[in-house]
């Protein structure tokens, strides 16, 4: 296909002329742009390059406006670079930055281009390549192109200079042989006078002393130069970002530089200056107290300010200095406890982690229940960070500021009643853990969990469902501290479970199977005898099948607790109520449930066969299989009592991998040996939970009721829900009245006045923020169950790549000598000290020679200076041949010793003492 004509070039659309057609464009605006694309693509095959540059201009301002490919430009681009005109080079070094990449074919065909640019003599063409250069280097072009930067570190003009130093940093990342050729005479850089070069130079030196530090400690010296004689408040902000990496490695730097810093506080005006010193030293200089002191006035001076910006970074200082001087945000907790009501919602997070930093085992319950009354009265995404930080801050370290575990299972229960609650999955996982962990706290576990489950209301929202989860894992698991067993069995199958999504549902089952059994043994197995199973009882009435048990006294994980009666016409009624409830289920679509269903129905059949026979039946045979029913009632019974316990997070590894399995690594590779498989949603039903029907205020008091209180509660919710649902319970012989109205889970009308001043909260908090001494608890803190390993989850190392691990090496290399960096068994494999001075010498040659080829056709001044280098070469030469020398006679008279030469030996086998601090002039320390 040809080019465009010259008629279409001489009326080609320009830039100008594609935005005003874009505007105009009120619909249709994608048929618009598909013209001017195929405009753009028979523009820009034309040989001139005026209608070339103006096509791929207006193609990267589609690409950046509708992010359009560009990549068929890629050669086009070129053609234009190597025009001569400054605007069209202006045009394709554009182009090329915005589309080029590191598989971009035509990227090798650059470098000439590059290199010709950046020897030119006009600087905004040597600054546009190299800005290109900061954009697109590979290894390729940052490895050709580094005797040019190299030049342009010394260019006299300053505004190429200061584009190199910036262009370096690129340089060194991709190309850190790089170093041994440019770092000095970066390093020259840092006393120029020019702000500008100065502020390039230390950016570059911020960014390279954050991967390592360690090997620009040499550079203390000319940092600290700076750092006292800039005016720039850019340039300082960079020094002291630098200085705050440097001080932790060097003690005696830090003793030289806080009265800098702390001079600068007291003297700047410009907040941004204030806040880095303030930053350093609360983070790198906190052992100087004075210092941490004038840091704690200025950081005042933020929290004081009106400008929500300056109070955010104030509190961003106190969370800082929180972790080492506490003392700091006591000091400050009035302002600390009034930001948790500030609209910014960046300024409410900040003070919600210093409040969290004052938490300890003394003040825990006191600052719960303050931030509680919080997040009833916040906003959604507030309330869940603050219910997150009080599940985190509490289950540190496996509980260890939890010293009633009573009070925080109530906690758990509270907090998912609260209506903005998101956080069930961590509730569900602390309420089962605790389960595990802590055996004193399993009778208020039920207690919760029964709470939980009886509020038929709670099952619309699909937001607790993890919490319910864990509830009825709990009621069956812990079944033997409850009170009333049966009460359990009616909450777990009562007809609005149907609104759970089938993994919850198959929970509740398998809980119902678990309480039925329990109920079973106790009745059948502890309550009375084998021969308590009569041959004269029958389905209907089941009069002799047992006597009643009373209050009877069950043992179960070595604890005891009593339980309510359970007599022979209440056993009839559940095995009824079973039949009613999972009879639809057996239909169900989901497997686990369905299988459920059928395992406790086929449970319920089989004990109806064995036990419950009909009257005409002989005694013997009758008696023969009561014992059947007892046995099998006691082998389920134990099946289910053995105790679970915690699992170490790192329980699978320790398996070992039978002999023939290979196990892969990736696990990546399922998604697309399963990708047809469409996994079932958590979540079948998704129920809002508007806040009138919320109960907002229903835990602001965590005193624990009498068994009287939850008596009536129980009885009270449980008529309600008997009302409206008739059909799925056995007559009680009386008259009830339908209603069709659920109660709300949290009423805000069923409540007491919770809307408390601000300032009463912040009172409050303030008195509970206050250091108490340790009170003498009168209930000693429970046995908490802790694995041999560490409980917390494993921090994957971040390990350097091995390109940082070079540039760091070669900057080694530069400033400390090249036997610096060879590993000790290197070191220890050379016979003498002669290897190494070769080696040295091998390395600073080589180094020099790459200068000296770089530099070739600078001044004679520069000539001079190698003559004396020269010089200097051969006078180390001699002192080393010497050395040698000296070392020889020495082996040859340790040989006549072999005491002496043994202990020569170990003299110079490789010492395991950690490398020492690199040396920094003493002047600055």
């Amino acid at each position: 296909m040809s080019g465009p004509s010259l008629m279409d070039s001489l009326f080609q659309r320009t830039l100008e002329d594609l935005i005003k057609g874009l505007r105009q464009q009120l619909i249709g605006e994608q048929a618009f742009i598909s013209k001017a694309l195929e405009e753009i693509r028979k523009e820009i095959k034309s040989t001139d390059l005026s209608t070339k540059s103006t096509a791929l201009l207006k193609l990267c301002y589609l690409s950046n406006l509708h992010f359009h490919d560009m990549s068929f430009a890629a050669f086009h681009a070129l053609e234009v670079l190597s025009s001569p005109r400054f605007s069209h080079k202006k045009i394709a070094y554009h182009a090329i930055s915005l589309s080029f990449h590191d598989s971009t074919p035509v990227l090798l065909l650059i470098t000439n281009h590059l290199r010709k640019d950046l020897t030119s003599t006009n600087e905004f063409e040597v600054s546009l390549s190299l800005q290109c250069l900061s954009r697109i280097a590979n290894v390729d072009l940052a490895r050709d192109l580094t005797p040019e930067v190299f030049t342009l570190l010394s260019s006299n003009k300053l505004y190429v200079r200061k584009r190199a130093v910036a262009v370096v940093l690129r340089v060194f990342e991709k190309y850190p042989d790089s170093v041994r050729v440019c770092f000095k005479r970066l390093v020259e850089n840092l006393e120029n006078y020019d702000p500008q070069i100065l502020s390039a130079v230390v950016g570059v030196f911020s960014e390279l002393a954050c991967k390592d530090p360690r090997s620009y400690l040499p550079l203390a010296p000319e940092f600290y130069k700076i750092l006292v004689d800039s005016k720039s408040n850019w340039i300082s902000i960079k020094v002291l970002k630098i200085f705050a990496k440097l001080a932790p490695l060097e003690p005696r730097l830090a003793n030289r530089v806080v009265e800098p810093i702390c001079d600068l506080m007291r003297k700047t005006g410009a907040k941004s200056l204030l806040f880095e010193c303030v930053r350093t030293v609360v983070t790198s200089f906190s052992e100087y107290e004075s210092a941490v002191r004038l840091a704690v006035e200025k950081i005042r001076e933020f929290l004081v300010d009106e400008d929500p910006n300056l109070k955010y970074l104030g509190l961003h200082a106190l969370s800082i200095v929180a972790s080492k001087h506490l003392w700091v945000v006591s000091e400050n907790k009035e302002v600390v406890i009034k930001s948790l009501s500030d609209p910014d919602p960046n300024i409410k997070i900040e003070s919600l982690r210093l409040v969290m930093a004052m938490v300890s085992e003394h003040n825990v319950a006191e600052i719960s229940k303050v931030l509680v009354n919080y997040a009833l009265k916040s906003d959604p995404l507030f309330c869940n960070e603050i219910l997150g930080s009080i599940l985190s801050t509490c289950s540190r370290n496996v509980y260890e500021i939890i010293v009633d575990f009573d009070w925080y299972v109530s906690l758990l229960g509270e907090m998912s009643r609260i209506p903005h609650c998101q956080m069930g999955e961590e509730i569900e996982n602390q309420f089962i853990d605790i389960g595990l962990r802590v055996k004193d706290v399993r009778p208020e576990l039920v207690r919760v969990a029964r709470d939980l489950l009886i509020d038929p209301a709670l099952l619309g929202n699909s937001f607790l469902h993890r919490v319910l989860s864990a509830a009825a894992w709990v009621s069956g698991e812990y079944v033997e501290f409850s009170r009333n067993p049966l009460e359990f069995m009616e909450a777990l199958l009562q007809p609005r479970t149907s609104l759970l999504p089938p993994s919850i549902m198959a929970i509740y089952i398998q809980s119902a199977f678990k309480v039925l059994v329990f109920c079973l043994h106790t009745c059948f197995v502890r309550g009375g005898s084998t021969a308590g199973v009569s041959a004269s009882a029958s389905y209907e009435s089941f009069d002799d099948l047992s006597v009643e048990n009373g209050a009877d006294s069950t043992v179960a994980h070595g604890q005891t607790c009593t339980s309510a009666p359970i007599t022979n016409e209440s056993i009839v009624n559940l095995l009824k109520l079973v039949e009613l409830a999972l009879s639809p289920l057996l239909g169900s679509h989901d497997v686990e449930v369905q299988e459920r269903a059928r395992n406790l129905l086929g449970f319920v059949d089989l004990i109806k066969l064995e036990a419950l026979n009909s009257s005409g039946q002989e005694e013997n045979d009758s008696e023969r299989k009561g014992v059947e029913a007892t046995k099998i009632i006691r082998l389920v019974h134990d099946a289910f009592s053995k105790e679970l316990g915690p699992v170490s997070l790192t329980a699978q590894g320790k398996v070992p991998v039978p002999d023939g399995l290979t196990l892969n690594e990736n696990l990546g590779d399922l998604e697309t040996i399963c990708g047809d498989i469409e996994l079932p949603s958590s979540n079948t039903f998704s129920f809002g939970y508007p806040s009138e029907e919320k109960d907002v205020s229903s835990f602001s008091n965590l005193q624990i009721k009498e068994d009287s209180g939850q008596s009536n509660e129980s009885t009270s919710l449980l008529a309600e829900h008997r009302k409206r649902h008739g059909l799925y319970y056995l007559p009680s012989g009386k008259s009830e009245v339908i209603s069709n109205d659920y109660p709300p889970a949290n009423d805000p009308a069923l409540q007491g006045d919770n809307n408390d001043n601000a300032s009463d909260l912040v009172k409050l908090t303030a008195e509970s923020l206050v250091p108490k001494r340790k009170p003498n608890h009168s209930k000693p803190r429970p046995v908490v169950v802790k694995l041999d390993e560490v409980d917390e989850k494993p921090v994957a190392v971040k390990q350097l790549e091995s390109r940082d691990d070079s540039l760091s090496g070669a900057v080694r290399d530069i400033l400390f000598g090249s036997e610096d960096i060879l590993p000790t068994s290197s070191r220890s494999n050379l016979p003498n000290s002669n290897r190494k001075g070769k080696k040295k010498q091998h390395m600073i040659t080589q180094v020099e020679s790459k200068e000296n080829v770089v530099d070739d056709g600078n001044s004679s001044s520069r000539r001079r200076k190698d003559h004396s280098h020269g010089k200097e070469r051969r006078h180390r030469k001699k002192n080393a041949e010497e050395r040698n020398e000296t070392d020889r006679k020495e082996k040859e008279s340790s040989s006549n010793h072999p005491r002496r030469h043994k202990s020569r030996q170990r003299a110079e086998e490789p010492l395991k003492v950690p490398p020492q601090t690199s040396v920094i002039p003493d002047f600055l320390l």
